[in-house]
């Protein structure tokens, strides 16, 4: 930036309100990090800045994935920006005031209830430690690397890792759009039911890898998923206890409504639900196959999303149902952030803040 528009924009600085102020704060600690990462490499041996350049003729690796740095000090101002956005986590409401500082966080206290809380008070991440690896976790969660990998990129133990994935995910599995817009196309798949983890009382015979169903085609060992998405891309989903109307309809209630053009496959349960709420509901019997009269009403967007998730979570070889909420969100927050999908993203997500959070007003 020349020395004129550097003028011109600390000219305006004044005409900020403070959560702007805080934002602008925010985005400087995240660039600061970024270049102390930088440097780091260029400084410390073990990081590669002694070693040879590349050989010619040699395979080179693929390029990473870009990561936003985010240090324990810019955990601190993406909490802010929680802080910000949601209030005092005990009351909601939004008059607090900076009260000292504690575990390389400020904390804070309400004017309303009058309790101290930081960051990351009743979030997932409370309490955990080693704030500097967690942009590491959050680049693992994007690149979907397993959990030994993860372990091994963080320096931590696996159980530590998978502790982290989960309590990390567990937020993006609440985060889903209050309502879906225009066009929807709802539709469900079956996942595998699994136990793994489980080291007693199973009630089958344990498989290797993920497995395979002894039984051909749907039975009680598929877990119905039903997703519903809009053509803008807004997606929610579902694990249900039953493939029934009330499964459905707990699902989608308020999500999608009469003001929504809604497609299906004719399936029983899912027609009952529309019907049941009176939403205009139109049959598709042949997927990807459009009547040529409404060319607009089709379920390939949901059924491409389904092929999506289904060979994303191929990598993990059997997901156990208990986490499938989790991994669902996982899969819903990459969908939803696409080429914005950063580490300082995938943290203000574990902490509260996913994309479809930051969308409702």
């Amino acid at each position: 930036m020349d020395l004129t528009t550097f003028e011109v924009w600390l000219g305006g600085i004044a005409a900020l309100s403070e959560p702007q102020r805080r934002r602008a704060w925010q985005a400087l600690a995240i660039c600061e990090a970024a270049e102390n990462d930088a440097l780091e490499m260029h400084a410390h041996p073990a990081l590669g800045a002694s070693c040879p350049g590349p050989v010619a003729g040699d395979p080179q690796p693929a390029s990473p994935t870009p990561v936003n740095p985010v240090g324990a000090t810019s955990v601190a101002a993406l909490g802010q920006r929680r802080v910000d956005s949601l209030g005092c986590p005990h009351c909601a409401h939004h008059e607090v005031v900076r009260w000292g500082q504690a575990s390389a966080l400020p904390r804070y206290r309400c004017k309303a209830c009058l309790r101290t809380f930081n960051a990351l008070t009743k979030t997932p991440l409370a309490k955990l430690r080693l704030k500097d690896q967690w942009a590491t976790q959050a680049t693992a969660l994007i690149d979907g690397v397993s959990t030994s990998k993860a372990a091994q990129l963080c320096g931590v133990h696996y159980t530590t890792a998978f502790r982290w994935r989960h309590r990390f995910l567990a937020s993006l599995a609440s985060d889903k759009p209050t309502a879906l817009s225009g066009i929807v196309e709802g539709d469900e798949t079956f996942i595998l039911e699994s136990f793994k983890g489980k080291r007693s009382g199973m009630p089958r015979k344990s498989r290797k890898r993920g497995g395979k169903s002894a039984r051909r085609g749907l039975s009680t060992e598929q877990i119905p998923v039903l997703v519903a998405r809009d053509r803008q891309g807004a997606t929610t989903d579902a694990v249900l206890p039953r493939l029934n109307r009330v499964s459905i309809a707990a699902a989608l209630d308020g999500v999608v409504t009469p003001a929504n053009a809604f497609c299906c496959d004719g399936g029983t349960a899912i027609v009952a639900f529309a019907r049941r709420a009176g939403i205009a509901a139109h049959v598709l019997p042949m997927p990807g196959k459009p009547n040529p009269k409404a060319p607009d009403f089709h379920l390939n967007n949901v059924n491409a999303y389904h092929g999506r998730l289904k060979e994303w979570l191929r990598r993990f070889h059997g997901v156990a149902t208990k986490n499938l909420p989790n991994y669902l969100g996982w899969r819903r927050t990459l969908e939803a952030l696409g080429e914005n999908a950063t580490s300082a993203a995938m943290l203000l997500g574990a902490i509260g803040l996913g994309p479809y959070q930051q969308a409702t007003p």
